[in-house]
């Protein structure tokens, strides 16, 4: 199956120690590691495995390069190249230019108008034209909702719209926090937007990965360094959620149970 525009195709942590995620996560969600063979940049490359396939990577946090740790995805596009003109025109900004990975594909870091990083990415060829192996909402392992914090998400909406083609049909009112605007690709359900409930709120995207049991994560999130700084609670849909810090300062969402 054709990979659509706009699908999340892979998700990536940047941090400040690569052992250390790799313990962490591996014990809460259950991936192991291969060492990617090349990196164009020269940095070393892990691949996040559930069972035999690759559903993200890691990466150490470049010398020089601003900001903390933390996650980001990578959204498939036809022309990256357009993709990068058409964010700086509509206010965005490039952090890293097109650029091409030999054997992986082309991609971009750029940020959205109101700030907020993330990838675009056109796949190699010889990698296949298939649907994305690190989202689904109901493979564990995977990432099964991508939440955007943003400044303003009356203007976030149709910036995304317009460069990934998302739509939104639905909104879950949340009283003096505004609407929980919900985001589909085609017919795929990828997450939801928010206004931050203050100036201190960070800006960003947050993915929230499927693990068994969110309930029992919360000790192992605390044994391995992090804290959990939101749940467990119940969501609409019939799953359960926490929020956590990850040891090096990185923000990750786990769920469990089957979306409805």
């Amino acid at each position: 199956m054709a990979t659509r525009t706009g699908m999340p195709i892979w998700y990536e942590l940047i941090t400040t120690d690569v052992d250390a995620a790799k313990r962490f996560y591996g014990d809460i969600v259950g991936w192991t590691t291969t060492e990617f063979p090349s990196s164009a940049s020269g940095m070393p490359y892990t691949v996040l495995n559930y069972g035999e396939t690759g559903v993200g990577g890691l990466m150490p946090l470049p010398p020089g390069m601003e900001g903390d740790p933390g996650w980001f995805a990578y959204f498939h596009v036809a022309d990256v190249d357009a993709g990068v003109a058409q964010t700086e025109q509509a206010g965005g900004k490039t952090h890293v230019p097109a650029t091409d990975l030999p054997g992986v594909g082309r991609i971009a870091m750029l940020a959205d108008p109101q700030g907020v990083v993330f990838y675009l990415m056109t796949p190699d060829p010889s990698m296949g034209d298939q649907e994305s192996t690190s989202f689904s909402a109901t493979l564990p392992g995977r990432c099964s909702w991508n939440e955007l914090v943003t400044s303003d998400q009356k203007a976030a909406l149709p910036f995304y719209s317009s460069l990934l083609g998302w739509a939104s049909t639905e909104v879950m009112p949340m009283g003096e926090m505004g609407d929980y605007t919900f985001v589909d690709c085609g017919d795929v359900r990828l997450g939801a937007m928010m206004d931050r409930a203050s100036p201190e709120q960070p800006l960003k995207w947050t993915f929230y990965f499927a693990i068994p049991d969110v309930d029992a994560a919360v000790d192992k999130v605390k044994a391995g360094g992090g804290s959990v700084i939101m749940g467990p609670m119940d969501v609409p849909g019939g799953q359960r959620i926490i929020l956590a810090v990850d040891p090096q300062g990185a923000s990750v969402g786990f769920v469990s149970g089957e979306r409805q």
